[in-house]
């Protein structure tokens, strides 16, 4: 058993500066509830509870530092102290023979239901890899409770995200709906949380206003931010794209001969579940744009580079920036997404064709008309594309006219 060097931790901050020694050793939660973590040779960070049961000390390894969080540690450390204060030991009770374990449930039913019914699995992919393995991946399917939902949803909210909480609530839901159909499960633990108590939808109408594109870009340009996250949120308010669109554009889409970008896959319709395609018509100024990220991307596939050769940024690389930037104006708040609809009502209000506009958003015209219209309005959208870049630039640039020149000395270098 490894050493305990008489050191105490009582926040996050402090586990995470805890180092590797020579020897592995572990350190005592300062609430003195028998809960401690045990930091190897290797660095790498455990977490293990100590109690008496019957007059014999037992250990039981909860999971991993960071996958299981201190508040999460803690929560299972209660939980666990609760068993043994009814005379049961939470290490046979682990030991005992499992059922299919959540995890591979979950690989069984991204094979069998997700990768049939969506053509692009990737955001369910992030979401179990992201919020729910790492909190009930390891549990048997049967013994996850209402208890166990409650701690991965909540986990969501706290982190300030109720709408994705509310994903996460959908997404256990129709994964134990099967699970049931299996008869893998006796009932369904979700239907216990209603989504009402988790997330209440208010349908957005925020844009921006002039004075605001200007205050904000000419605050974004002018900050320390990553340039490409500034030409990236430029592109957002020019194309008009979505922000998962944008974050996923490859080289080998974007014809600048041809002035086209092909989206090949854009959010699936809320309808049928399937992607379409997508055409971005390029004005000069978002042509312009790309060239500067192709110089600064080198031979990566991807126009936003992620941290590893390969890959693009994440999700939330984007939404990082722009939060940064809002912060040092006094703009009311806003998201990425709303830079679609500031495009789309300035454009309706400038009085351009309200179906183009639609498909440059890549919006399905619903009823008859969208049974019978079929039209792609390329020649509106090329008009269009080229007024608003040209309407967007007239607003931000003189006033970052140092930021766009710095444009020429990248492509100089």
């Amino acid at each position: 058993m490894p050493k305990t060097n008489g050191l105490f931790f009582s926040t996050d901050r402090e586990i995470q500066n805890l180092k590797a020694q020579e020897k592995r050793y572990s350190v005592k939660d300062k609430l003195n509830n028998g809960l401690f973590i045990e930091v190897k040779e290797s660095g790498v960070k455990s977490w293990h509870y100590r109690y008496s049961l019957d007059g014999k000390q037992e250990r039981l390894v909860l999971g991993r530092y960071p996958d299981l969080s201190l508040k999460d540690a803690r929560q299972l450390r209660d939980e666990s102290a609760s068993m043994v204060a009814k005379g049961f030991s939470p290490k046979k009770e682990k030991n005992k023979p499992q059922g299919v374990l959540f995890k591979d449930y979950g690989e069984r039913y991204l094979k069998e239901v997700i990768s049939k019914e969506r053509k692009n699995p990737y955001n369910m992919v992030l979401c179990l890899n992201n919020d729910i393995y790492p909190m009930v991946g390891h549990i048997a399917l049967d013994k996850i409770s209402v208890d166990d939902v409650r701690r991965v949803i909540w986990r969501k909210k706290e982190q300030g995200y109720d709408a994705a909480a509310n994903q996460v609530r959908g997404l256990l839901k129709r994964m134990f709906d099967y699970a049931m159909t299996l008869g893998l499960v006796p009932y369904n633990p979700v239907l216990a949380i209603p989504t009402r108590h988790i997330y209440k939808a208010v349908p957005r109408n925020r844009y921006l206003s002039i004075s605001e594109i200007r205050i904000y870009y000419t605050t974004l340009l002018n900050s320390r931010i990553y340039r490409p996250r500034k030409l990236g949120l430029l592109l957002s308010l020019l194309t008009l794209v979505r922000k998962s669109e944008l974050l996923r554009a490859k080289w080998e889409h974007i014809d600048f001969e041809q002035r086209l970008w092909l989206i090949p896959e854009t959010k699936a319709d809320s309808a049928t579940g399937h992607s379409r395609e997508m055409v971005v018509y390029m004005s000069d100024q978002v042509i312009e744009i790309f060239k500067e990220l192709k110089t600064i991307a080198g031979n990566e596939p991807y126009v936003f580079v992620g941290r590893k050769s390969g890959t693009h940024i994440s999700h939330n690389a984007f939404n990082t920036a722009q939060k940064s930037a809002l912060k040092l104006t006094e703009i009311p708040d806003f998201t990425v997404h709303d830079l679609r609809r500031t495009a789309s009502t300035h454009l309706n209000e400038q009085g351009f064709n309200s179906d183009a506009i639609e498909a440059c958003l890549n919006h399905t015209v619903k009823g008859v008309r969208g049974v019978y219209n079929k039209a792609k309005y390329e020649k509106e959208r090329i008009e269009m594309m080229k007024k608003w870049s040209e309407y967007i630039f007239n607003i931000i640039y003189e006033s970052n006219i140092v930021f766009f020149n710095e444009a020429r000395k990248i492509k100089e270098i």
